[in-house]
């Protein structure tokens, strides 16, 4: 028992330090020995827990997307149960996130740019966009959308747009204007 708590507490501080660096200097960016240095851990524990740089890679994106999803519901979820206000209020997860991190962009955006083609990474981020859209198109259909699935791809642009936006610009005004464009479209087409 005392080893798995051990292995817990080593995997959390390696993935801490991981999405740190992954979040500042993008996954290319970052290599293994900085991410043992950040974590306070030796070579072999990183190893004992992901075998290769791409498994630790793929269990960062794994664990942003349930973090930023559930973020995304939250936010949904505080503006009560009206499903047109959720599709407009889930824009201040993008708020929240830009408070608390500064203006990064999308981390799904960034590994998409970044993988090849063929690789976890990638997959993991066609995953995650997958599951934002079926949640987006539930609530579409929720809010009485005459065309629940477009726009749902609709609201998915506007978020990517905003987090790309907020990068290269670093103006937090660009998630106001996504989210007031979400809320013309909502009420438009529901």
């Amino acid at each position: 028992m005392v080893t798995r708590v051990r292995k817990t507490k080593s995997e959390e501080r390696i993935l801490n330090a991981a999405a740190e660096l992954f979040h500042a200097n993008g996954l290319r960016g970052v290599g293994v020995d900085q991410v043992i240095a950040a974590a306070g851990i030796a070579k072999a524990t990183l190893y004992a827990h992901f075998r290769t740089r791409d498994e630790l890679v793929a269990a960062y994106l794994r664990r942003t997307d349930d973090s930023w999803m559930a973020q995304m519901q939250d936010a949904a979820a505080r503006s009560g149960n009206d499903p047109r206000e959720q599709l407009v209020a889930l824009f201040d997860a993008l708020t929240d996130a830009f408070d608390r991190h500064g203006f990064f962009g999308c981390p799904f955006v960034s590994a998409a740019v970044e993988a090849d083609l063929d690789s976890e990474a990638r997959a993991i981020t066609v995953q995650h966009t997958q599951r934002r859209q079926a949640w987006l198109t539930e609530l579409c259909e929720q809010a009485g959308a005459d065309v629940p699935g477009a726009l749902a791809r609709h609201i998915g642009l506007l978020i990517d747009g905003a987090l790309a936006s907020g990068r290269l610009l670093q103006d937090p005004v660009v998630v106001e204007e996504a989210k007031s464009a979400a809320r013309l479209l909502v009420y438009a087409r529901s």
